[in-house]
This record gives C-alpha cells, structure tokens and sequence, in this order.
C-alpha cells in the first residue's frame, strides 16, 4: 500500500503495546526587513514583474562579487540577542553545495560551523505548562528565486527573490537540562506564533507568512517512550501558516505511528503538505548534510563581533511581549488571559499602555479593548494601526462613565461611533443627545408605567420568580432609550415590586 495516500484508520488494539513518544525540531526561515539584499545593492521588495530586481550578484555571474549588508547582520543579531543566544566572536559564511534550478550558482551562501547566535530559548505555554524551547543556532543566509509553475508541465523562474537575507532559527534536540523539545502540534504552532510575536516587537521582519517572509520546516520524528535514540525523522518543507502547522505535524505524528505498528519503516525523506488532502506528500529523498559539501566562502571574510557591539544592541531591545504580558499583569492587575490578548499585538499592547497609564481604571480599558475595540477591528478589516480610535478617545469615554454623563450601555454606542468617525465621546454624546436620565421623576414614570403594562409579570415576580428582574429593568431601558440610570431603575423597581 502507498504509505503517502491510505487513510489514517484507527489502530487495532493488539498493535497498541509499544507507547510512542514523538520528537520535532523546527527550522524557521524568515526574510529580513531590509531595503536590499545580503550581498548586493538590489532591492526588496515582494511581487512586481519577474526578474526586475537582481543582478550579477543575484545571478551568479562570472566575476561577480558579494557584499555583506551590515544591517541584515545587526538585525540577526538582536534576534539572536532576544532569544537569549550567545553571540559567537568570530562567525563566518559556507558554500552550500546543491543544484536547483531556483538557485543560479548552483550554491547557497550560508553558515555552517560558527553561526552567528547559539544555546538560545523560546517560552511557550500549552494547557497551562511553560516550557523554555531550546533554540540550537541562529544563522544568516541568503533566500533563493521562486518557481512558478505553469499549464503544460512548465516552470518558470523568478529571481526577484534570490539573494533576499534569510535568517533561520533551529531548535535544539535533545535539550540541554533546564529546557525542553517540542513534543505535539500544539507546541509547535505555540512555538512558531511566540517566535513570530518576538520578531515583529524586534521590527527585523514583517513575518507575512502568506507572502513567504517567514516559512516553517517541522522535523518529525517517533520513538518508544523511554528510549533516547532518535527514530528516523521525515521533514515537512515550507509551511506557510500555524494551521498547516498544526495540521502537518499532527497528521505525520500519526501516519508514523501508524506506519511502525504494522511493520513498516519510516524513510528519512522530505514531504509537503497537500492542503486540499489534509495529508503530507513524498517529495524526495532527504539529504544529508554531508552531500552538500559546505567549505568557507572564499569571496567574504571573517566577521567579528566586539562585546562593545553586542551590548549596544542589547541594551536597544524593545520591551518584548512575555515581559510586557507580565508588566501589564503587575502594573495594572489584568487577568493573564486578558495580558495574552493585548501583547499579541505590539499596536495593541501600545494602544492599551497607553490609555491605561491616563486612567484610574484600566481593567475597564483591558475590557473595552478586548471587547469593542478587537470585535470592530475584525468586522471591518482593519489593521490597528489604521484606526481613527486613539488612547485619548478611549480615555474620553470612561470618564464621561465615571461621572454620570452615559451609562455603560450607550457607551457601546458611543465606541463604536468613535470608531467609525474619529470623534470624541464628549462631542458624539452631545450630537446625538445620548447623556443619561438621572431625573428620578422621569425614571419613577417610566418604572410605573412598565409595571402597569405587565401585570402577569409581576404577580410572577412577587410569587418568587425573581429572575424577572432583568425584564422589568430592560422594558424600562427601552422605554427611556437606553439613557436611564441602571441604579435608578433597579432601586425603583426594588422599592415598587416589593
């Protein structure tokens, strides 16, 4: 039977004996966000018509010579820096030997021994369990030209890609002590989406996953629980989402075991995933690192990096998330689960940072943002950065809520209408004559003549029905509205109802 295409059935029970436990290493590859390539002056950029930004270098011609781009490596640096890596003094580039026909030099300049950043870590939480992944190397190469493929059994190819600096993280298996390997494909994707958080806050690259700048080749691998010898691993290549993650890991967790608990054996090879199937795909056979033949990059020199450098850089590093979630916790007393939700985004935690360090009560700008403000952004479309609503409208509208100005319920109103206009709450309350009714009198009548209008009601209430205390206050809400004060109301109702 074709291992690549025969359904995943349930494993009968007498091949359930052995227990197996699975082993991934993640290499991520993500594109740098620099005005021009690793080793020449062309530009990046992402789409335009085919082969308009590449050059000799690009291309591999004869007699051309590369040249290091000094801000790929200080952004590499402080991505090494951030996941707590040891910068390595003295770092160099290697050959990577292979022929592709995305790849004009027939090589790949990369690093080999002596990569840039090493013995680094990413915190993950899954099912309430921290966990430090321990990161192997972080390294520097250059990205190769795209395929396309055509009707006709055609490809064609585009080098507008080639040369684009390209950094790729690597995990570390097995873990030193003190830190852990990723072991389900829940911490994988937990993996990807913290490391992702973590470039975004750094600004080292824009992580668009749909458009190739950061790509995701899972390494999978079973083993009986308890044995330290590895099993044959397979390599998922280029994933371009935490779905396909999630998705691909899972379904060759599975398909291994599957494979090894009817006899079979697993072959060390790269696959893909065939999102259309929901299944991985045999592509090759994979190679080993000693049939790329790597030597020391003749054309460049050795690269060196003062401490003095190194603590600049250090010393420049934003606030990154996971600080930042705890900060938020500590400062302004959060719930964790509202702290995740704001640092998933750095426009998100600033819009919240800032509006709650101008308020007495940032739960409630915890609430509004995670709330309104996350449910209008995702109903239109917008990007956070792109919206008229500012940390001085959010402040407005709680502190027409404190003194009375508008209850709670037209404050949902009045935010969304901030939102889509820009205004502040103050000038949108007055337009639309939105303040509150705290005329007793006015409320008194409303409350009387609810009460009037549903008798059946209240002789169920006064029976022992008191749940229905909720539709006494909406009927009068509406009756005024929406603008009557809730306290108001529920005292009367209290008082009237017994």
């Amino acid at each position: 039977m074709n291992r690549d295409i025969y359904p995943l059935f349930p494993i009968p029970c007498s091949l359930t004996m052995i227990e197996y436990e699975p082993v991934i290493g993640m290499e991520v590859h993500v594109e740098l966000q620099t005005e021009s390539k690793m080793f020449c002056g062309c530009k990046v950029d992402f789409g335009g018509d085919p082969n308009t930004r590449c050059c000799p270098v690009c291309l591999g011609l004869p007699g051309s010579l590369p040249v290091v781009n000094g801000r790929a490596i200080e952004y590499m640096a402080k991505a090494a820096i951030a996941l707590d890596c040891s910068i390595t003094p003295q770092s160099i580039f290697h050959r990577k030997n292979y022929y592709y026909p995305d790849l004009p030099k027939n090589y790949q300049i990369s690093q080999y021994d002596n990569p840039l950043g090493v013995d680094g870590y990413v915190e993950i939480t899954v099912g309430g369990i921290t966990k430090k992944i321990a990161v192997r190397r972080v390294h520097m190469e250059e990205d190769t030209g795209k395929l396309i493929h055509v009707e006709g059994n055609f490809s064609h190819v585009d080098y507008n890609r080639s040369g684009v600096p390209l950094m790729e993280i690597v995990t570390m298996n097995p873990p030193p002590p003190g830190y852990d390997q990723i072991q389900s494909a829940d911490e994988a994707r937990e993996y990807l989406q913290r490391l992702r958080q973590i470039l975004l806050y750094l600004g080292v690259s824009d992580c668009k996953m749909e458009e190739g700048s950061m790509r995701c080749e899972p390494n999978i691998s079973i083993r009986p629980k308890g044995q330290e010898k590895f099993g044959t691993k397979t390599e998922i290549k280029n994933l371009n989402s935490f779905r396909s993650v999630y998705l691909g890991v899972e379904y060759e967790l599975k398909r291994q075991e599957k494979l090894l608990r009817e006899g079979g054996t697993v072959v060390q090879e790269t696959r893909r995933w065939d999102d259309s199937r929901g299944m991985t795909a045999s592509m090759r056979t994979k190679e080993v690192e000693q049939e790329y033949r790597y030597f020391p990059e003749p054309d460049l020199v050795p690269m060196r990096f003062e401490s003095d450098w190194i603590e600049n850089l250090r010393s420049s590093l934003p606030e990154l998330p996971m600080a930042k979630r705890d900060r938020f916790i500590s400062q302004y007393g959060i719930a964790e689960v509202d702290a995740e939700v704001l640092v998933d985004s750095l426009d998100l935690a600033n819009l919240f940072d800032n509006t709650a360090k101008h308020t007495k009560d940032p739960k409630a700008v915890a609430n509004w943002i995670t709330g309104e403000f996350l449910r209008l952004i995702n109903a239109t479309g917008t990007a956070i950065s792109d919206t008229k609503l500012t940390s001085k409208h959010i402040c407005g509208m709680i502190d027409i809520i404190e003194n009375g100005t508008i209850n709670r319920n037209i404050a949902k109103t009045v935010f969304e209408d901030m939102f889509n206009t820009g205004k502040q709450a103050d000038q949108i309350v007055e337009e639309k004559g939105l303040k509150q009714v705290t005329d007793t009198g006015a409320i008194e009548a409303a409350v009387d003549k609810v009460i009037a209008d549903c008798p059946n009601e209240v002789e169920r209430f006064k029976a022992g029905e008191e749940r229905l205390v909720g539709f006494f206050v909406g009927k009068v809400m509406k009756e005024t509205q929406g603008k009557a004060n809730p306290g108001v109301v529920n005292k009367l109702l209290k008082e009237k109802l017994g």
